[in-house]
């Protein structure tokens, strides 16, 4: 029996799981250098490290680099526990391994509050379910670059397979010298002994393959000398001088390429596809019909010697759509019936419960005072700067694949799936990703490659998509609404609080198929649309939230920091309201519930003492706070806003403080930051996707603009310091951004938005 076919069948069985696994020895962290064949010279000293005989480091690098810095932060932790420059670190693709799989992400789904999940103070019941969950996702090895985990999962693999390289390296020397190890040293990839004798890593490599350490200690953080530092990012200079490539970047010899045209309508199908004599004039090779394939639906291609042509052809195209056999969508409609949704199961304790602490309903009869406020958010787009785009041949039973995206695994099986043939006759190499932000977990567009290159003779095509095409058919951050009420005691201290949201499920689709016995129990589909809301850190002594899930039959998929990115503007605003409506200052307001939490306490007041809360400032500015906590990491955020002529909000400043456990690079975490706020500033200010008679609307950056430089606000993002593991930047500074800003408008209007795009009555 296979470990996954253990883990599956035993998952079902719950307690056989745990059983099975106490004869189940720990899955390997190092891996076996049989893993990775060097191509060169290079020698193995396990799964992840190689050295070069001139000494220097080349690392296994098992996630995407999207613009957020991964490549540079996993390179700083194998250069710190090797003892070598950050320079000397080369990167290569890892392999289909289970060693390189995703844990952390898995572990983010767990349905326990804020208060069960502190460091310090975990119950033991998140204690048993993340160690649960960790062994399951390290023995399933899913190797995805999301839910912010990157540098979370390899904080311990990582390290120790490097500092076992470096063990490995001292050992050969000291038995060539006849010296204790003890007395050795290593740095810049030297090492040496104070009597004299030297040697480079390189010199001493393959002697090191052979050896085996017998203590492997991980560096003390008091002793580190790149993690934490100013460090160059290692894709800095080639995405300046033109080196990097991006999946649109690929050429190769005989090189076809392929436009695509999916229906208008959402779920819509080509039918009759018209062809004159003329359109056979305009080089174009041939058509393709694509059935629906990796979550698409069913698409026309063209083939043509170059993307211009491709398209041009394409345009010259006659097709008859079909509309979907269910009607035509109109998000108007589905928003509408996602708050009758939300009403309806709040008045009659509907919806699937994620909390429930003391009777929240008896106590808003009973309260003195009662707050009550219905919130929404819109379909989103994710605004890649690339469009979706693939290379692929398939040829002799081999299919080959260049492809920006974030699941690997995934984009090779599905690639198999359409060629017919086993995964293992995949070759996938990961390009660049012009951006991500959880719209490359999809793997449509690979699938939609492989199918045009069966039709090619053996030649490569690359397949890409036009602005339009990317906007028209995303998979779509779903519309949400809240029903949120709350009680006050005549003190203005919160005695109950209610939320029931709608939407649908924002649980990734491989997260479902790889896990199947575990979502029931889990509720998977439902949990991921509430996080961030039913484990608030807030004290709140009667808590009810309730999650109503839909199928609305809009494509929908994970949109940067996913459920937190509705649940954020849900939660800090009603907050405020509640701060307001006490007649409290909405910083210590949120003071006063986190007597339980300090560490958001902590972030909480760096934040408002970074920013001057509470000083004056220049007439018709006004600032506005939140905190949120997403994947590992507390950020909190002050807005300074001001409303230009004719009513636009204008930002102007934005504070940011953050626990991110250790701060591996810095710098890395100040530019996270920045790329959060200006990400989760455009969709505050301008994003929205409308579908009207089936189609959606937006199509280029002139229908859905994002911010420009024009009106970028400074930021200053401020680490709390912290000898914690490091937990997810790549999300967290986007949730609390919205209703910071929607508080602050609040100050300077007294008008409560609750409804995303942030907009107010233009002036006359």
């Amino acid at each position: 029996m296979t470990r996954r076919s253990f883990l599956l069948s035993g998952a079902a069985v719950g307690g056989a799981l745990l059983v099975g696994w106490g004869v189940l020895p720990p899955r390997d962290l190092l891996g076996s250098p049989a893993l990775w064949p060097p191509a060169d010279d290079s020698v193995a000293l396990n799964g992840w490290i190689r050295i070069t005989p001139d000494g220097d480091v080349v690392l296994a690098m098992n996630r995407s680099e999207m613009g957020q810095g991964v490549h540079t932060a996993l390179a700083m932790l194998a250069a710190e526990e090797l003892d070598v420059a950050l320079p000397r670190v080369r990167l290569e693709q890892a392999g289909d391994d289970a060693l390189f799989g995703s844990a952390s992400a898995f572990v983010g789904v767990l349905p326990f509050d804020a208060q069960a999940r502190e460091p310090g103070q975990e119950s033991t019941p998140y204690r048993a379910a993340r160690w649960l969950t960790l062994k399951t996702a390290r023995e399933l090895g899913i190797n995805v670059t999301g839910g912010s985990a990157s540098v979370a999962d390899a904080w311990v693999p990582l390290r120790l397979a490097a500092a076992t390289a470096r063990a490995r390296l001292l050992g050969v020397a000291s038995l060539r010298w006849k010296l204790p190890v003890a007395e050795l040293e290593t740095r810049d990839g030297i090492v040496s002994h104070s009597s004299g004798p030297r040697a480079h890593y390189g010199e001493l490599a393959e002697q090191a393959a052979l050896s085996r350490p017998s203590d492997v200690v991980l560096k003390p953080v008091g002793r580190f000398r790149v993690i934490g530092r100013a460090a160059a990012r290692l894709d800095s200079a080639p995405k300046c001088d033109g080196r990097a490539v991006y999946g649109g970047d690929v050429r190769l010899p005989g090189l076809l390429y392929a436009a695509i045209r999916q229906c208008p309508m959402l779920g819509g199908s080509p039918g009759r596809v018209a062809v004159d004599a003329a359109w056979w004039r305009t080089s174009a090779q041939r058509i393709v019909r694509l059935p629906p394939l990796g979550g698409a639906g069913a698409a026309i291609a063209v083939v043509a010697d170059s993307t211009w042509r491709a398209r041009d052809a394409m345009r010259r195209l006659d097709i008859e759509w079909r509309e979907p056999p269910t009607g035509r969508l109109d998000s108007k409609r589905i928003e509408a019936a996602l708050e009758a949704a939300a009403r309806q199961a709040a008045e009659t304790d509907g919806g699937f419960v994620f909390a429930r602490r003391g009777d929240a309903t008896a106590a808003l009869v009973a309260a003195s005072r009662r707050v009550e406020a219905l919130y929404r958010v819109p379909y989103l787009a994710h605004m890649t700067m690339e469009p979706m785009n693939c290379t692929a041949r398939v040829a002799d039973g081999t299919v080959d694949v260049w492809a920006p995206t974030q699941v690997p695994g995934l984009a090779r099986d599905i690639a198999a799936q359409v060629a017919g043939v086993a995964s293992d006759a995949v070759n996938l190499r990961v390009t660049y990703l012009g951006g991500g932000f959880g719209r490359r977990l999809e793997v449509d567009f690979v699938a939609q490659a492989v199918r045009v290159a069966l039709e090619t003779g053996g030649r490569p095509v690359q397949l890409s998509w036009t602005r339009e095409e990317d906007l028209t058919h995303d998979f779509y951050r779903p519309a949400g609404v809240a029903w949120l009420r709350a009680g006050l005691d005549a003190q203005g201290r919160v005695t109950a609080l209610a939320a029931t949201t709608a939407g649908d499920a924002l649980t990734p689709r491989w997260l479902g198929r790889v896990l199947p016995p575990l979502a029931p129990p889990l509720a998977l589909p439902d949990k991921v649309t509430v996080e961030g809301l039913y484990d608030m850190p807030y004290a709140v002594e009667r808590l009810h939230v309730a999650h109503v899930a839909t199928d609305s039959g809009v494509p929908v998929g994970n949109w940067r920091s996913v459920g937190h990115s509705h649940n954020a503007f849900f939660c800090e605003g009603f907050i405020d309201e509640l701060a307001h409506a006490a007649g409290q200052d909405p910083y210590r307001f949120r003071l006063s519930l986190l007597e339980a939490m300090p560490r958001h306490a902590a972030v909480l007041k760096l934040a408002a003492e970074k920013a001057g809360w509470g000083t004056r400032l220049a007439a018709g500015r006004a600032r506005g706070i939140a905190l949120h906590e997403s994947f590992g990491s507390i950020v909190a955020q002050v807005v300074e806003a001001s409303i230009a002529a004719g009513g636009e909000p204008r930002v102007h400043r934005v504070v940011c403080a953050v626990d991110c456990g250790v701060a591996v690079h810095p710098a890395g975490v100040a530019a996270q930051m920045e790329s959060a706020v200006v990400y989760g500033l455009s969709a505050a200010l301008y994003g929205h996707i409308d579908i009207e008679d089936g189609a959606v609307r937006q199509q280029t950056f002139a229908d859905q603009p994002v911010l420009s430089m024009a009106r970028m606000p400074q930021i200053e993002t401020h680490i709390v310091p912290s000898m914690l593991a490091p937990t997810g930047m790549g999300e967290p500074g986007l949730p609390p951004l919205a209703p910071a800003l929607a508080n602050a408008l609040f100050v300077l209007t007294g008008r409560r938005l609750r409804e995303l795009p942030l907009t107010l009555p233009r002036a006359a």
